[in-house]
């Protein structure tokens, strides 16, 4: 509630994301091999939690905060994670600075519908940069504003920047009830945008 007060427009939920949605968000989370899986706006560490559960000893877990209050809390809770206090739209220079290329997965954690609609398409072409051909973007809305022209301009970045986007069952055991958006197959950023394969499933 504090970080929300002092921050609406980064900070857009009250209450942590529950069990049942942060396994949903990170199903597609490798579970063997030496993935790089990189978390944006980790925030209270929900999702955080969720991530270091699905990855063996080889995988590499970087998660990138805003909130220097967040990031201390994230730091001292996992100390495994290497975390980055800065702003996502920098993700690709994030990466570069570490020694990596693109992420295998991307989780996120952004509260999208308070974001500009500038910051939104920045965000999303940070996130197409950094991510590997063959991997996996997921971030989650809630079922309430399914229909909200915030939550429509989002499922058209979406369908513009990959082409598919499968729309996840309603968490019901969240509150408020929330669902998941699996994203595959990244395009260019000069790719023209054609039809998209959408379904409703899971991941």
């Amino acid at each position: 509630m504090r970080e929300f007060l002092r921050a609406p427009f980064t900070v857009a939920a009250l209450t942590p994301s529950g069990r049942p949605l942060s396994e949903a968000v990170t199903a597609t989370v490798p579970r063997d091999g030496a993935p790089l899986v990189v978390e944006l706006g980790p925030g209270t560490g929900a999702f955080t939690a969720a991530i270091q559960r699905r990855l063996t000893a080889g995988g590499r877990h970087l998660a990138v905060e805003i909130n220097a209050r967040f990031a201390e809390r994230l730091a001292a809770r996992y100390p495994r994670v290497d975390l980055a206090v800065a702003d996502a739209r920098g993700l690709r220079d994030i990466l570069t600075q570490r020694g990596h290329d693109r992420a295998d997965a991307i989780v996120s954690g952004l509260p999208w519908a308070a974001f500009a609609p500038d910051r939104q398409d920045d965000l999303l072409d940070a996130v197409t940069a950094g991510l590997a051909t063959h991997g996996v973007f997921t971030t989650f809305a809630y079922a309430h504003t399914r229909w909200t022209p915030p939550a429509r301009r989002l499922r058209r970045l979406l369908r513009a920047r990959f082409a598919e986007v499968v729309p996840g069952r309603t968490v019901w055991a969240n509150l408020p009830p929330a669902f998941v958006y699996y994203c595959r197959h990244p395009r260019p950023a000069t790719a023209p945008t054609g039809p998209t394969n959408e379904r409703v499933g899971r991941p």
